[in-house]
């Protein structure tokens, strides 16, 4: 598994295990590395039976995700989707059947200037997945992308330029812009816009883009960015610049930064917490954590401990 600290939470009402099995399954080359459950003594804020599963870890194409059960509240959109980059035509085939079994296409399969073979789906989960034949197959193959719509059009560099001074060894690899020609009719400001940015933070690949139409869906929780902390220090240092200018604090770690993008800041130990099997250590944890908004860690610590 790449060893970043960011790794992307995907909401599901109750379908976590069945999708990260789907995923495994469709991308052939992943896991499952562990599975937590909500806690056997009394209800949730999501209303889950009683020791049911609540998040399942795995791992495709070489990036870690993670499924969460949260109940019918968040619908996943394609302001953040995924690229799947592989070498060839056949393979992009292969995963477009699998996933637009059941799914939708958000653009049909086919050639376009950018590759051979490219076709951009949402899975029967609502998922979104960019599948295309590339060169850059030979390094990452699986890459979130951010696509800035609606209030948030034309801050696709400025996000870039944030979250590389944020995080460790940023640096923006590239950005191919919208020229005059490609601006499209009825949508305001294109021409310059970022028709595809590459970026890197903390050893995570991402893409941003500024959407070349107009949607009605914007960034929110169905997909959001955990971001795994050492300490109590670094759950800090990254609260505070995340919330930053017009950012909004949540519940239980998370938050949605200045750009609507849902962050989970969470301890590194957190993980491990959950799948604990001590199993009245684990719902006290759990049941600590829904009193907090930013996280404690001595105090889920106590918790874990008994104290």
């Amino acid at each position: 598994m790449r060893k970043g600290n960011i790794v992307p939470c995907l909401w599901f009402d109750h379908q976590a295990e069945e999708a990260a099995r789907f995923y495994v399954d469709t991308f052939g080359d992943g896991r499952i590395v562990n599975v937590s459950h909500y806690p056997e003594s009394g209800d949730n804020p999501s209303q889950k039976p009683p020791g049911s599963v609540l998040t399942v870890e795995l791992e495709i194409g070489g990036q870690p995700l993670t499924a969460l059960n949260g109940g019918p509240v968040f619908t996943p959109n394609p302001s953040i989707s995924f690229f799947v980059q592989v070498e060839t035509a056949a393979e992009v085939d292969r995963i477009y059947a699998a996933l637009a079994d059941g799914g939708a296409a958000l653009m049909e399969l086919g050639g376009y200037p950018w590759s051979e073979r490219y076709a951009w789906v949402a899975d029967r989960y609502g998922i979104s997945w960019q599948v295309m034949a590339t060169e850059r197959a030979k390094t990452a193959t699986i890459v979130p992308c951010l696509m800035f719509v609606g209030p948030q059009h034309g801050r696709a560099q400025e996000a870039m330029e944030h979250y590389t001074r944020v995080f460790p060894g940023g640096k923006i690899e590239s950005i191919d812009r919208y020229t005059a020609e490609e601006a499209m009719p009825g949508t305001k400001g294109m021409e310059g816009a970022v028709k595809h940015g590459r970026f890197v933070i903390d050893g995570q690949e991402l893409v941003a883009m500024d959407s070349g139409h107009a949607h009605a869906f914007n960034f929110n929780e169905a997909i959001s960015l955990q971001l795994m902390c050492e300490d109590q220090a670094e759950i800090d240092k990254y609260w505070d610049e995340l919330i930053e200018g017009g950012g909004e604090p949540s519940v239980c770690g998370w938050l949605k930064d200045r750009f609507g993008v849902s962050w989970q800041v969470v301890p590194k130990a957190m993980a491990a917490w959950m799948t604990s099997q001590d199993k009245a250590a684990r719902d006290r944890a759990f049941r600590t954590m829904l009193g907090m908004k930013k996280l404690d860690v001595a105090a889920l610590e106590a918790a874990m401990r008994g104290g």
